[in-house]
């Protein structure tokens, strides 16, 4: 056994310079993956936001090179990067490698940015230090800054001459290090995103992205949004809305505790309500919070308080029903907020969600006052918001009943003491052998129950015809008997698509068998019944057909005896063949008997023994589209399609209704 290190005095260390944020990248950046990448590029492009907002350049340039390094041209001021009398240093140290040292600490105190998405100056120092290289051009003042890093350390000095051109600004190119952050492969669509969400929020600044595609040669991307999310909103819904799209526009005053100084917010939302499209998307400073906070939860209140008190005033609700979720009003909203304050408390540096309380009392009122006014303007698109939101919550109530049947049918299907009737299970418990045969009626269920291999072959019957789940409602579905027991003994629950992710509860580690054999008489009825079990399973648990556990087991049309010997013809084509080999020598020929009618050895020989039998593997059409039609199409409501299809393919089939 190693000896162990002694633990003292000595054995405490502090990281210094770049390795505070090369050891422990996840602590800036989230983590040390692609999306913390990702997060160091947007600290730098934060800045740049951050000086147009304050009216210091309309443009910000954006270039993805093919060797995966970055660059962000602004055309602001211009990074300070000259000596700092106060602070008895370069500025370009502070900013470069200073953690914790920037120009946006006295936002709230008239500072140099008043409302501004870089906030904690880590952003620039860290983005350098997990960097394989830097270098930064800065026009500022009539001179030109550059300055050269690599991983962390300055290489040279700043470099500083006469600039005698006009343009001022900050151009920003680096490649995040391999040794810092695990894969570095931003992709286009990445790049493509952020600048186009920015653009929405920031009105009137043109963001330029510029994509190497082979060296020295580049495609340009422009996105601009003249009236932000109102005209983001109407480019998303297009025809889709019911409703004219709102804005609301407000500044408040406030603290988040009495003890706390009073900071701004400027609130800006614009919404519409569709049956078709839904979003809900929240920006505060130009940070999209994709995990909301504050913005959040106040929206969630005000809609909530406001379209209920609306639809009690009106009579909506009937009597018993429980009042609306949040849930039915997202799913017909669209609904778009950008927020701007002087102080602001992030979640963390990623800047992905705020908490601050005066911003979310803010808008809760805000939100509640706009809405009141919008329906008393507005009633007849009032009364289509209403209708749509007892719809939705009508089908919410429906499908969370339907996800309790289905919760039961599973629980049911475990509880060893409550068996499925007439199912006959088999010894082995190792699912890589064990199958599982769905037979066609009692009587087949007896000679399968004494044809098997009890040791690893398993019997269920279906009564009759069972049910078409292609188009019927979860409801009837999991009313059905003869479906919740087939769910119960394959044991993988089902795959429930709804709005609500927790009724995905298929679990093919869970499933049984090793096989699914779908067992039925080779006659018309037989083809109809396999075809029925099917679209259950594919409607249900379509994951066991992409993944091979679902088989047709193929019973012979004719049993032909000659001279003791006995041969099984599967097709018309085999039973010429057989009688070919068989010559002028006499034989019997009959059309084979159901599968009920059948001995045990002969339904052992043709049916059961893997050795012997045939089975046909149900494979998904790689096409989902094409599948989708072609159950739509045999089972579906494509009556006219199905006719069709019947005329023209008939004559393959037509064997199997004429048995004489």
């Amino acid at each position: 056994m190693a000896k162990k290190k002694k633990y003292d005095n000595e054995s405490i260390s502090s990281l210094k310079g770049a390795d505070r944020v090369r050891k422990r990248p996840g602590v800036i950046f989230g983590s040390n993956g692609l999306d913390g990448c990702e997060q160091s590029f947007f600290e730098i492009l934060s800045n740049s936001i951050d000086e147009a907002r304050e009216g210091f350049g309309d443009k910000i340039i954006v270039t993805r090179f093919l060797d995966k390094s970055i660059e962000v041209q602004d055309f602001g001021r211009g990074i300070p990067v000259d000596y700092n009398e106060k602070e008895q240093r370069y500025n370009w140290e502070l900013l470069f490698c200073e953690l914790y040292a920037g120009g946006k600490y006295d936002n709230n105190e008239g500072g140099s940015y008043e409302m501004s998405l870089g906030l904690n100056g880590l952003g620039l120092c860290s983005t350098q230090y997990a960097s394989e290289y830097m270098d930064a051009e800065v026009h500022a003042g009539g001179f030109l800054y550059t300055l050269h890093f690599e991983k962390g350390d300055i290489v040279g000095d700043l470099n500083k001459e006469p600039y005698n051109k006009r343009d001022t600004g900050t151009r920003i190119r680096w490649k995040p290090d391999l040794e810092v952050f695990t894969d570095i492969s931003i992709s286009l669509e990445f790049f493509q995103d952020i600048l186009r969400r920015q653009s929405v929020i920031n009105e009137n600044i043109k963001f330029i992205l510029k994509n190497e595609t082979s060296p020295g040669k580049f495609e340009q991307f422009e996105y601009l949004y003249q009236n932000g999310i109102k005209d983001y909103i109407n480019e998303y819904v297009g025809n889709d809305a019911f409703t004219g799209i709102q804005l609301w526009e407000a500044e408040r005053k406030g603290r988040d505790r009495e003890d706390l100084p009073d900071y701004r917010v400027k609130i800006k939302a614009a919404l519409c309500f569709s049956n078709k499209r839904q979003m809900k998307e929240f920006y505060h400073n130009s940070s999209f919070l994709e995990y909301g906070g504050s913005p959040d939860r106040a929206t969630k209140s005000a809609f909530v308080s406001q379209i209920d008190a609306y639809l009690k005033q009106t009579n909506r609700y009937s009597k018993n029903e429980s009042k609306i979720s949040f849930q039915d009003i997202e799913d017909c909203l669209v609904f778009v907020v950008s927020s701007f304050s002087t102080h602001t408390s992030y979640e963390n540096q990623t800047k992905k969600s705020i908490t601050n309380k005066f911003i979310q009392d803010a808008m809760n009122e805000f939100f509640k006052h706009c809405l009141e006014v919008y329906f008393l303007e507005n009633k007849a698109e009032a009364e289509k918001i209403a209708d749509q939101v007892m719809i939705n919550m009508r089908s919410r109530i429906r499908a969370e009943t339907t996800k309790q049947q289905l919760k039961n049918t599973i629980s049911r299907g475990n509880d060893l003491t409550n068996r499925v009737q007439k199912f006959v299970d088999c010894r082995s418990k190792d699912v890589n052998e064990r199958e599982i045969f769905i037979v066609e009626g009692d009587s087949a269920l007896g000679a399968c129950k004494q044809a098997r291999d009890s040791a690893f072959q398993a019997v269920i019957p279906v009564r009759g015809k069972i049910l078409n789940c292609l188009n019927v409602e979860y409801g009837r579905i999991f009313a059905n008997e003869i479906i919740t027991d087939l769910i119960k003994v394959l044991g993988c629950g089902v795959e429930v698509k709804t709005k609500k992710k927790d009724m995905y509860t298929f679990d093919l580690e869970k499933l049984r068998w090793n096989k699914v054999i779908i067992c039925t008489d080779a006659d018309v009825d037989g083809f109809h019944i396999r075809t029925l079990i099917l679209t259950m399973i594919y409607r249900l648990m379509p994951t066991l057909i992409k993944e091979g556990k679902v088989f047709i087991a193929e019973s012979p049309l004719y049993e032909i005896t000659s001279k003791g010997q006995t041969w099984f013809a599967y097709t018309e084509a085999e039973k010429i063949d057989a009688l070919d080999k068989i010559g002028d020598d006499k034989y019997t020929i009959q059309r084979s008997k159901g599968l009920g009618e059948n001995d045990p050895d002969m339904m052992w020989l043709t049916t059961m023994n893997p050795e012997t039998r045939r089975l046909i593997k149900v494979e998904a059409d790689s096409d989902k589209l094409r599948m989708s039609d072609k159950f739509d199409l045999l089972m579906g409501d494509n009556l006219t399609g199905r006719k069709e299809y019947i005329a023209d393919n008939g004559h393959k089939y037509i064997e199997f209704a004429d048995v004489s």
